[in-house]
């Protein structure tokens, strides 16, 4: 007997936590709905299952799917009606914004609407490959699989992306502490060190003249320098915002070295998870291909799928034209040759994911393993020239004084 732990929902709306002791999971449920509950959650707690409610950290339209999403495929699979789950899920949402889309999708529903249709009005929140997997769910009658995959597929994307922006924060907090202290320096520090020669006649180091010039010019035009790091930032901003900057800017990451080996496994993990996430619902592989393109970030190789999604419909399979538009790692070409001898193309897209989103942790630490101890080097020589400079100074006031 293992003691589990459940969050339920009353007939009322009104939410339930609790222990029950049982053999097994089912038995725990059959118990609550005896009871006139229905479970939302049945779990081990932090030592096993998996529970739903998300981190409050980073919270944003993301999460907020996920959310919905995993409380859905849970009410479903517990053959709770969707416009009762759609209730629940409401009730359940803390944020107002995204409980109006809730309640906005209800009620296109009980106007007759399908669920594809209603969450199709709501495109900042719903893509089109969540919206094709419901819709292909619903001609199939089976919503409750279809919820069950896209929650393990929306929980996945948001745990790689979450460990490469964590990943990145350190960092980025190293560079502008660093960047910080070095402006403190130049434009109070110096400053104030400057005062002891003025009106000397002694010679000052030429370590100590850089610094001292470097720091008047900081202070003269430090003004001009910002406003024009600012305008840089909106203008290159602006510029890979248009067709042809979004383009140059896609290429030039993945040439920057580790990073662009990162970045090119992160999106071949994305277009293998939305893969397996469409094939394994029986959605026609062209139609796949093109959905799961419209999830990557990088235009450069969203863009060379077209060109698997021609070589498709030309029957050659996907492996061969996805070998030929050398956008992807060699070994997905061949893994996915193994798929299509086998006929489980979509467990060796779920493989390949798998494959991926490991190989992007390990090239992302091995970026940040580098790029850490040459952003701290940096950060110590200019530092400590500037230190130096002054001891040099003070050393040479003290030689003028003996």
């Amino acid at each position: 007997m293992t003691t589990y732990q459940f969050r339920a929902v009353t007939n009322d709306g009104k939410t339930r936590t609790g222990t029950h002791t049982a053999e097994n999971e089912k038995k725990v449920a059959a118990e609550l709905r005896r009871q006139g509950l229905t479970p939302i959650y049945i779990g081990l707690g932090k030592s096993g299952g998996f529970e739903l409610k998300l981190p409050e950290w980073g919270a944003g339209k993301r999460r907020d799917v996920l959310f919905f999403t995993q409380e859905i495929s849970t009410l479903l699979n517990s053959s709770v009606p969707i416009d009762r789950a759609l209730t629940i899920v409401s009730e359940l949402t803390e944020k107002p914004a995204f409980r109006a889309v809730v309640i906005d999708i209800l009620r296109l529903i009980k106007g007759g609407k399908t669920l594809a249709d209603a969450l199709g009005t709501h495109g900042t929140y719903f893509s089109d490959l969540y919206v094709n997997m419901v819709r292909a769910g619903e001609a199939s009658g089976s919503l409750s699989v279809v919820f069950q995959r896209l929650s393990h597929f929306e929980r996945n994307r948001d745990e790689l992306r979450g460990y490469i922006i964590s990943s990145m924060m350190y960092p980025l907090l190293l560079a502008i502490t660093g960047v910080g202290a070095i402006v403190v320096l130049m434009y109070f520090v110096v400053p104030k060190f400057a005062t002891i020669f003025e009106g000397g006649r002694m010679t000052i180091p030429l370590p100590t003249l850089v610094m001292l010039r470097t720091s008047e010019f900081l202070q003269a035009w430090g003004w001009l320098i910002g406003l024009g790091l600012i305008a840089f930032g909106v203008g290159f901003a602006s510029f890979i915002r248009t067709e042809k900057g979004r383009w140059w800017w896609d290429e030039f990451r993945l040439r920057v070295p580790l990073l662009g080996d990162a970045l090119r496994k992160a999106e071949t993990a994305r277009f293998a998870r939305a893969m397996a996430t469409l094939v394994s619902n029986t959605v026609p592989l062209v139609q796949s291909i093109q959905i799961a393109g419209g999830t990557l970030a990088n235009q450069r190789i969203a863009r060379a799928l077209d060109s698997v999604a021609q070589g498709v419909k030309r029957g050659e399979g996907i492996a061969v034209p996805l070998r030929r538009c050398g956008q992807f790692p060699s070994l997905a070409s061949h893994l996915l040759s193994v798929g299509e001898e086998t006929g489980k193309l979509d467990e060796m897209f779920t493989r390949m994911a798998d494959i991926y989103e490991n190989d992007t942790r390990d090239a992302i630490k091995r970026f940040t393993s580098l790029f850490e101890p040459l952003l701290i080097l940096t950060m110590g020589i200019v530092v400590g020239a500037l230190i130096l400079s002054m001891l040099l100074a003070i050393t040479s006031i003290n030689e003028v004084a003996i």
